[in-house]
């Protein structure tokens, strides 16, 4: 999935194109959310290929996870990972927010 195909593009006045800012949705809480405590070499695409099946997903477990590093794909270790379940609701939303 291309998480920037519905982004709209903006041009400014000198014809230049660019995607506007993107947003992210909320990730409510839900029982059947997984969570797992990171090990050595988690990095967030390599879960989400794990338990959605697609890698580009990453950005999903992310933002459900604020208190891991937002700067890196890497995982602190021994950090408990929240793995939301309600894929596509999330992508419906983030869709929602950013078309």
């Amino acid at each position: 999935m291309n998480r920037y195909q519905n982004t709209r593009v903006i041009k400014n006045p000198q014809g230049v194109s660019y995607y506007r800012a993107v947003q992210y949705p909320e990730v409510p809480l839900s029982v059947n959310d997984i969570y797992v405590i990171s090990a050595d070499g988690d990095r967030f695409d390599l879960l989400a290929n794990q338990y959605y099946g697609d890698p580009t997903l990453w950005w999903i477990i992310s933002i459900a996870n604020p208190n891991a590093f937002q700067n890196s794909l890497y995982l602190p270790l021994e950090t408990q990972i929240r793995i939301p379940s309600d894929v596509s609701s999330i992508i419906s939303s983030y869709n929602a927010l950013n078309s």
